[in-house]
């Protein structure tokens, strides 16, 4: 991503552009259907801005993902916010379930 983005996450937050939306499909008249609840899979994007950390005990914990790692995440744990036409999900840092390698 070569610009900037303008949303800066607090605390434990992270910010993810998501991947295409897998598993759904289009009809010739533009409805589109989703995977049926019992199929559903986790999300998966890049991690394209990284809050400060939340503190606890009085100490700030270092971040576990930075920007550039590709996530996987619960499908019903982020807010959807779209920036400049793009979409990108916030969420905890404890909702990602795992950064792919």
């Amino acid at each position: 991503m070569a610009k900037k983005l303008s949303l800066v996450p607090l605390g434990d937050r992270i910010v993810v552009m998501p991947s295409g939306k897998e598993g759904e499909k289009m009809l010739a008249s533009g409805i589109i259907i989703p995977e049926t609840v019992d199929k559903e899979k986790p999300a998966q994007g890049s991690v394209v801005a990284v809050g400060p950390g939340k503190y606890e005990d009085g100490k700030r914990l270092p971040m576990q993902v930075k920007v550039g790692d590709t996530v996987l995440f619960s499908k019903y744990g982020y807010d959807e916010v779209k920036i400049e036409g793009q979409e990108y999900y916030i969420l905890s840092e404890s909702g990602v379930l795992g950064v792919l390698k």
